[in-house]
């Protein structure tokens, strides 16, 4: 299929919608095609707002795209407010992918709610992560579907991953599209099979948007790779297996269940993420070589964060008591505290054995190790900062400990956050060129599997 009006014709969006705009685009889309679209109140969220799903066409296959995953991810929303309209419009367009589309702009409706702070811009590091949010990994929507595995079983999906399970297991999709996004670096993908026609297509997406390929450092260590920027999708058995190899009880490394592309495996479908930058840098295409190696640059990152983490746990120690349950922002950075040597330990060990990494370190790998690395400990600064000023708020602090603990948080995320800002040379990519290469990257695996 020729997706070139399609993908041309995306609006040049200059910022993100709230929930609430979500909200009211998704019920004035059932208003304006009546006999197209339906929407149904698939749940609520655990702060009792409702979750929309859209229904339209009625093609023989069904597709399923979700946004916000992660709620600090909003792009996938937006490429989803663009093309459920489209199908609407555009007869030819339904009729030619041939499928019937379940769309879900917001899964995590409240941890939206909690980035909003940036939606709007100015998009900056230092604004993206003041307002960053990002639940624990125990209450997000991609990462509690069920799961067991030798030692370790998780059981409880929360609301949210509920409504997930709930349509995976009605309309059972050939395709599935969980619409992710990353903070900073350039495209990649993950798949949930070898499917090699796709990757030529992926890279002309991207490169037709401008958008650069991520070269450097895969997210997690032990990822299959079946291109450059192209990956097999991952699950909580690939996690514990990992783990399982440095440390005697993996299991206490686990703290979630497993994603929606293993629930969803049950029923042969085939699941696409495409994880496209808010942020780049050139660095992040450079194969110039370093004075060092993968493994010197990796283990080095590791440190840097590591005492970032642990500088942290410190500032928050002494008000762990007011940092209630009820308090969304810390409880992610308190894990990372929990786990950090062990977690740091199994990384180093990683690099030290592991063939690849003795390799010379490419400029693309030394950014990913040294610069992106930092850019996400900065968010924890951030998390650090709005749960101290959550507890202020919301309980009886003790004022002097307050005042210290947040002081030294803010003191932190300033300094942090300026020394990216002066040693990294970035640029925002625009949301329009995002879209594009999401979209067409969701067109081109639909048109496959509509093909076999």
């Amino acid at each position: 299929m020729d997706f070139k009006k399609l993908i041309d014709e995306i609006p040049a969006y200059d910022h993100f919608l709230t929930v609430d705009e979500m909200d009211a685009s998704t019920l004035k889309l059932a208003e304006d095609y009546p006999d197209l679209v339906t929407v149904t109140q698939e749940g609520t969220s655990r702060g009792g707002h409702p979750i929309y799903c859209l229904k339209i066409g009625d093609g023989p296959k069904n597709a399923f795209m979700f946004g916000c995953p992660h709620p600090n991810e909003p792009m996938g929303a937006m490429m989803l407010e663009y093309f459920s309209r489209r199908l609407c419009e555009d007869e030819a367009l339904r009729r030619e992918l041939g499928y019937t589309w379940y769309l879900i702009k917001s899964i995590d409706v409240d941890g939206t709610k909690l980035n909003e702070g940036w939606f709007k811009g100015p998009f900056t590091i230092t604004n993206y992560a003041r307002n960053f949010f990002r639940p624990v990994g125990s209450e997000q929507a991609e990462w509690t579907f069920p799961f067991t595995y030798k030692n370790y079983s998780w059981t409880t999906p929360i609301p949210e991953t509920q409504v997930l399970m709930n349509i995976i297991d009605r309309v059972k999709p050939e395709f599935m599209y969980s619409l992710h996004n990353a903070g900073f670096g350039g495209a990649y993908w993950y798949v949930s099979g070898d499917e090699p026609s796709l990757w030529d297509g992926f890279y002309k997406a991207a490169e037709k948007q401008n958008v650069p390929l991520n070269l450097g450092e895969p997210e997690m260590v032990y990822v299959t790779q079946y291109a450059p920027a192209c990956y097999k999708m991952t699950g909580s058995k690939d996690s514990y297996d990992y783990y399982e190899q440095s440390m005697e009880h993996p299991e206490a490394m686990m703290s979630c269940g497993t994603s929606s592309d293993d629930y969803a495996s049950q029923y042969g479908t085939y699941t696409l993420v495409a994880e496209l930058p808010y942020f780049f840098s050139r660095k992040i295409v450079s194969d110039t070589i370093m004075p060092f190696t993968r493994a010197e640059a990796a283990i080095k990152g590791e440190q840097v964060n590591h005492d970032q983490i642990e500088q942290i746990g410190k500032i928050l120690d002494p008000v762990k008591p007011w940092l209630t349950e009820d308090n969304p922002f810390p409880k992610i950075v308190l894990l990372s505290v929990d786990k950090n040597d062990a977690s740091t330990q199994a990384q180093i060990d990683y690099y030290k054995k592991t063939e690849a990494y003795q390799q010379p370190c490419k400029e693309s790998e030394a950014f990913d190790c040294l610069d992106i690395t930092r850019f996400y400990t900065l968010l924890s600064w951030g998390l650090s900062v709005r749960a101290i000023n959550y507890a202020i708020e919301h309980t009886d602090i003790d004022p002097q400990l307050a005042k210290t603990a947040l002081e030294q948080a803010q003191s932190g995320f300033d300094k942090l956050a300026a020394e990216l800002e002066n040693d990294i040379d970035y640029s925002v990519v625009p949301i329009r060129s995002l879209i594009g290469v999401q979209l067409e990257s969701g067109m081109l695996v639909a048109d496959l599997l509509r093909s076999k």
